[in-house]
Parts: structure tokens; sequence; C-alpha cells
């Protein structure tokens, strides 16, 4: 077999989610075959198999987060200096965290961005299930893959196994009243509907600076973040879900122009795993622990040290507890 045919095989494996059993009818070899070209599609670089090593002493910062802020779990990874090389390092330990995680009949409802995105890039599994991946949030024509949770979903159900569902609506609307239109519109509401019943969701936290992913890819103005931060917001999670330090929504326009999940739809699903590797989140990601939306947080040694370290220092600007009865 040629080099070419060799990456098409392992292509067709590792990337588009076929058996060795469909393989084998594929291309008319025997499975024992198959399994010996895929070895050898590593043994020549076609193929790089990567561990995730999960130092130890990340695990007192895990168990640290957790306590600290009532949380079910914390994936920690280990500091990088290349920010792409970080999210690919946090993406792995995740990916491989839901591989343990899910199952068939699991309903995982998908956001976008950046360490999302990675996540389905470096999902490798030889479990396939019959979960459903499901878009949490409408189309962005602007901004590639990252911004689209229907390419995200699409590509974790060829890695996992399953099936993709298209939310088939722009992520962002000019009027409000367009967006309750197809709130209602029958090729919209079901998608939702499944998505508000999803077993896990996988968000991104994002911050609020004038250089943002979401600032270059179109999806805000320089000026937009600029008033948002004037309000007061420090964050957003899944995009366009404003908090202040507090975990308090920070109320805008755009909330009422966003066709996907709400804060309180997100509250419902058991497991919402919230992804941030960039260093510039760190106030973000502690707005977004204080929201009690977030049940599994998965960031960097370098954000999870600044959050333990900032955390008594902001409890201040948190609200007062009504009095007990």
């Amino acid at each position: 077999m040629t080099t070419d045919e060799l990456t098409r095989l392992a292509t067709l494996y590792y990337v588009d989610g076929l058996t060795q059993e469909d393989l084998s009818r594929q291309f008319s070899l025997s499975r024992a075959k198959i399994g010996r070209l895929l070895k050898r599609a590593q043994e020549e670089g076609i193929v790089e198999i990567r561990v995730r090593h999960h130092p130890r002493d990340t695990r007192d910062l895990e168990r640290e987060l957790i306590e600290r802020f009532g949380i079910e779990k914390a994936i920690v990874s280990i500091n990088h200096n290349d920010q792409d090389k970080q999210r690919e390092l946090l993406a792995g330990l995740v990916a491989s965290h839901l591989d343990r995680l899910l199952a068939s009949d699991m309903i995982v409802a998908v956001g976008m961005g950046r360490n999302i995105n990675a996540i389905s890039e470096h999902a490798i599994s030889s479990t396939r299930r019959a979960s459903t991946f499901v878009c949490a949030i409408g189309g962005f024509h602007r901004g590639g893959e990252v911004m689209n949770s229907d390419h995200i979903s699409r590509r974790l159900a060829a890695r996992f196994g399953g099936a993709s569902e298209t939310l088939y609506a722009p992520a962002l609307v000019g009027d409000p009243r367009v967006r309750e239109a197809l709130l209602s519109n029958d090729a919209v509401k079901p998608t939702l509907d499944k998505a508000r019943r999803a077993d896990v969701a996988l968000v991104g936290i994002g911050d609020i600076n004038e250089d943002s992913n979401m600032v270059r890819s179109g999806w805000f103005a320089p000026d937009e973040i600029a008033a948002l931060r004037r309000l007061g917001a420090i964050g957003d999670v899944m995009g366009y879900h404003f908090i202040d330090i507090a975990g308090r929504p920070v109320v805008t326009p755009v909330r009422d122009r966003v066709i996907g999940l709400s804060l309180d739809d997100l509250r419902r699903i058991p497991n919402v795993i919230a992804v941030a590797s960039e260093g510039t989140k760190t106030t973000a990601v502690l707005g977004a622990l204080r929201t009690g939306v977030v049940t599994t947080l998965a960031t960097t040694e370098a954000i999870a040290q600044a959050l333990v370290s900032i955390e008594g220092a902001t409890r201040s600007q948190m609200p007062a507890q009504p009095p007990a009865p």
C-alpha cells in the first residue's frame, strides 16, 4: 500500500470514524491486515497518538477549585508558553474526560469558540457510541469553523460516534422580533428543545477586550465591547451571556438577538463543562464560576492559581445574602 493510500486509510479510521470492519469491506482486506496497516501508519509518522499526561501536582489545585467554588469537577492542564499549544493541552484533557464520560443515548449541547473547537480536533476514541451532539447556538458566517457549533458538533460525532443535529438558524439576528419568530419555528424549536434536555453541555468562557476573538471575527465591534465594560461586564458564557465579577447577568440588547440556550437553560443541564485556556480570562472564569451554571471547569494551572489568589479579594463584590427568615 502506498503512502497516499495509507494516509487515506488512517484518515477514514481516525478522523471520519469508520471501524476496522468498515475498512475491511471497503479495501477488500482482512481485519487483521487493516490492524497491521494502522500500526504501520503510526510507525511511519502518518498518525501521531498523543497521551495527555496529567501531572500529579495539578491535583491539589483541582481539589481546591472544587472546594472553593462548589463545582463537581476541575480539569487543570500544565502551563505552556505557546497559547496554541496551551489550548491543545487543555483540549486533550477535556477530550479524554469526554471519552470516559459519554455513553450511548446521551445528548451533548455544543457551544462555539476556539477552545470548544480544539476539543473536537484533539478527540480520539476507539469506542463508538450513539450519542447526539446538538448545536446550543445558531451559526455565524464569520470566524470560520471555530465560530460555528454545527462544524464542531459534526466533528465530535465523527470522533466519538453518534450523530449531530444542526440548529437551522443564525446565531445573531438584527431584530428581537425576528428572534421570537425563529424560536417558535418548526425547524428551530425542536433542536433547541433537545439541547435543553442535554446531559452534558460544552461551553466556552470569553473575556471582554477589544482584541478578543469575538471582535476579530466580527461578532462584536470594539465600541460595543467598551460599552459592555462600562456596564461592569468582565466576561461571557457561551459568547453572549455577559456577567460581572459576582456572576450576575449584565443586561444588554444583544441578549434579545441571539438564537441559543439561555443561562437558565444551562442551569438545568446536569453537567456543564466550561473551558478557558487564555490567561486574559481569569476574571471572566471567576464570574462564570459564580453564576452557578458551571459544574465542571477545565482551565490551566496559571488560571487556577490566579483564581485561588483573587477569589477572597473579590468576595466583597458579591451581592449580600438575604437575612435568614
